[in-house]
């Protein structure tokens, strides 16, 4: 069986911190992330393609735009949200700890409710620190 990807490259900058961390990730700090979405199918459509890069673009990398760039990027458990809410902090919270591995899974996660055909999510938090996830579909 055939079988075609396509990758599109979404950079963003964000901050975070780790909750149930020694080390120094614990502390508020910032990245430039370098954010893969790898999309497979197993036809073209009729214009040879496996899907737009600019739809990629225009649907999770809105989302991404949106929601995770220049934002705090925070677990729900994490003492500083309610600070940080208060004093209008622009802020993404999610229920996991905000590590690489999840950030990609909450991509992938919203890649897939929006129907792209995704396959893994990859999010570069460093220049040599990359984290990956594949879900099920």
């Amino acid at each position: 069986m055939e079988r075609f990807t396509v990758t599109k490259a979404l950079d963003f900058s964000y901050g975070h911190r780790l909750v149930r961390y020694t080390g120094k990730c614990r502390h508020l700090h910032g990245h430039n992330g370098l954010l893969e979405v790898v999309l497979e199918t197993d036809r073209l459509d009729e214009r040879g393609m496996a899907i737009d890069f600019s739809e990629i673009k225009d649907t999770l990398g809105k989302w991404v735009r949106e929601h995770l760039d220049h934002r705090m990027i925070l677990c729900r458990e994490d003492p500083l949200v309610p600070l940080l809410e208060k004093i209008g902090e622009p802020l993404y919270v999610m229920e996991d700890n905000p590590t690489a591995e999840n950030i990609a899974k909450e991509v992938w996660n919203k890649a897939a409710d929006q129907g792209l055909p995704v396959r893994e999510t990859r999010l570069w938090e460093t220049s040599t620190s990359l984290a990956s996830y594949r879900g099920s579909r």
